[in-house]
């Protein structure tokens, strides 16, 4: 019998903003308890720590360099999920599933990039996704593109017309979530559910989060990572922040708020799932799109490699399935919608270029992954009319890398024509918070180096990725 399955991924949740990683300072009560009885991946990662980019691999097992999604959908760029792409709601679908989405969507084209006012209403980067192909076989449907308004969220569903809500967009998403759930449950059908929830916090504006949240850590010290300079961030962003580490301190308490607020919403879907003894028959996975830096290494948001940026949480929970515990699988972006397949008896698609890791998960065989594929690339208005000035595709600059269990390898060829191409290397048993990096201006000359740039050289051939090492 197929299981029923939960997806819920938030937006820009790092992996160390749990409490049960031991690392951030974060009260997530039904996060850890969950942990304990889940699979735990230590090394979920990002391949393209940006909200689109890894949606689209989450969707379809395939990259950026082959879905074409390689930044946001956003004003002024003609980047969106292609309908003809088969995703995993598709997938489901055609099998049998009830399909469900809840919350943040970011793959379609925003709207006033074609309509200077669109019937729905959505401005900017959001856009009202209409029945049919573009919804990639998810039947029930409460979304919207991109919208970061937290506390006064909108949605649509079938129609044009915008459902604006006065409530936390978390805690209301859950409300529909918990709907679906119960009535899923209570109409006696034999088909399976796919439910995937899409929670947009703890993305900034970090402060739009309930006060009851924020008061937990009322009177808290709190202490910043050791990779954090407030020093190093001015000089990043060209402007000094209010009062050293104050700004930083109010952004991070408000950034776990946000978490600690998720928590308490997963708990009530977790806690709902076990009332209606669902728990032998539904798979439970927890996760985010990419992380937050939150002044890491002088930077804020995402779009990064270091570990605050790709790395994400993932937790997977099947009763009588999934073995508690941790696992060392890298598990990468593309990996999630074959995996997920596999966990549920179906076939993966052809097209499909990430691995069906189920056997691992269910103990029946043993993947020998050397490394992760990483990538970002130039993607804002001004740096694409930069690179084309000068008759450049700027999909063949930015970043790559890979990430194995002891080492990121990147090279970085910035983000303007004319950058100075960087090689870095980075040993996590060593350096755990990527303080002490070896950089080089020049190509790799240790047996260690070469074999990186090696593999790295394996994933542009594979992924018919057109960056070039040897710029």
């Amino acid at each position: 019998m197929k299981p029923n399955i939960i997806y819920i991924f938030a937006d820009q949740w790092r992996k160390q903003a749990a409490g049960f990683m031991g690392e951030d300072p974060v009260i997530t009560p039904n996060i850890d308890r969950f942990a304990q009885e889940s699979l735990v991946f230590q090394h979920a990662l990002s391949c393209t720590p940006l909200c689109s980019p890894h949606r689209a691999a989450l969707m379809t097992g395939r990259y950026p360099q082959s879905t074409g999604v390689y930044t946001n959908c956003k004003n002024g760029a003609d980047v969106m999920l292609s309908p003809n792409e088969v995703c995993i709601g598709d997938v489901l679908k055609g099998a049998g599933y009830q399909t469900g989405y809840i919350g943040k969507w970011h793959l379609d084209l925003p709207e006033q990039n074609s309509c200077p006012e669109p019937e729905s209403g959505a401005r900017e980067w959001d856009a009202y996704t209409p029945p049919g192909l573009k919804r990639h076989g998810f039947d029930f449907w409460y979304s919207y593109g991109a919208y970061d308004h937290h506390l006064k969220p909108h949605y649509w569903q079938d129609t044009p017309e915008m459902i604006q809500v006065d409530q936390w967009s978390l805690e209301h998403e859950t409300d529909v979530a918990l709907d679906f759930i119960r009535t899923k449950e209570s109409d006696n059908s034999k088909d399976p559910f796919a439910l995937f929830v899409s929670w947009n916090p703890p993305h900034s504006p970090f402060e739009l989060v309930p006060d009851r949240y924020k008061e937990m850590y009322s009177g808290q010290k709190l202490s910043l990572r050791p990779n954090i300079s407030s020093e190093q961030l001015a000089a990043h962003t060209g402007e000094p922040f209010e009062s050293g580490d104050e700004a930083l301190l109010r952004y991070t308490r408000d950034y776990f708020a946000a978490v600690s607020g998720m928590d308490e919403q997963f708990g009530r879907i977790w806690q709902e799932v076990q009332k209606l003894g669902l728990s032998e028959n539904t798979l439970i996975v927890l996760s985010s799109d990419h992380g937050e830096l939150m002044g890491s290494h002088g930077l804020m948001a995402k779009h990064s490699w270091h570990e605050e940026s790709i790395g994400i949480p993932c937790l997977m929970n099947w009763k009588g399935m999934i073995g508690q515990g941790s696992t060392e699988l890298l598990f990468n972006s593309v990996d999630i919608m074959p995996t997920l397949l596999g966990l549920a008896g179906l076939s993966v698609p052809s097209a499909v270029e990430g691995l069906d890791l189920s056997g691992d998960i269910l103990g029946r065989s043993h993947a020998e992954i050397s490394s992760a594929f990483l990538s970002a690339f130039p993607g804002r208005k001004e740096a694409i009319e930069s690179y084309a000035a000068k008759g450049l595709d700027n999909r063949r600059f930015g970043w790559r890398g890979i990430r194995t269990r002891q080492y990121t390898y990147v090279v970085h060829q910035g983000y303007a024509p004319g950058d100075e191409v960087q090689r870095i290397l980075y040993d996590h048993e060593r350096d755990p918070y990527q303080l002490d990096p070896l950089i080089m201006k020049g190509l790799p000359q240790t047996e260690l180096l070469m074999a990186l740039e090696e593999e790295l050289q394996s994933w542009l051939d594979r992924t018919q990725d057109k960056f070039d090492l040897n710029r």
